[in-house]
């Protein structure tokens, strides 16, 4: 999965780039798609590998979490 990502990432930001530079007929169609695939398809990708084991409640500000923090930063300044 890692793999695939960094691939489309390079793909994505390859082609923007040769949009750019080069000068086709269809070279602000190949930018625009690229921008699409890489917000829509990378983006989303990358966040789901990045996220899909972890606990969502871990990093939600809860009342048990503030807890948590307000000890931890009691137990830094001593």
């Amino acid at each position: 999965m890692k793999y695939v990502i960094v691939i489309l990432f390079v793909l994505s930001l390859a082609s923007i780039f040769v949009g750019y530079f080069v000068d086709f007929e269809y070279s602000q169609k190949l930018i625009g798609f690229s921008v699409v695939g890489l917000f829509f398809l990378v983006f989303p990708l990358f966040a789901y590998y990045r996220w899909k084991d972890k606990n969502i409640k871990d990093y939600m500000l809860t009342k048990e979490n503030l807890d948590k923090m307000r000890e931890n930063q009691k137990k830094e300044k001593y």
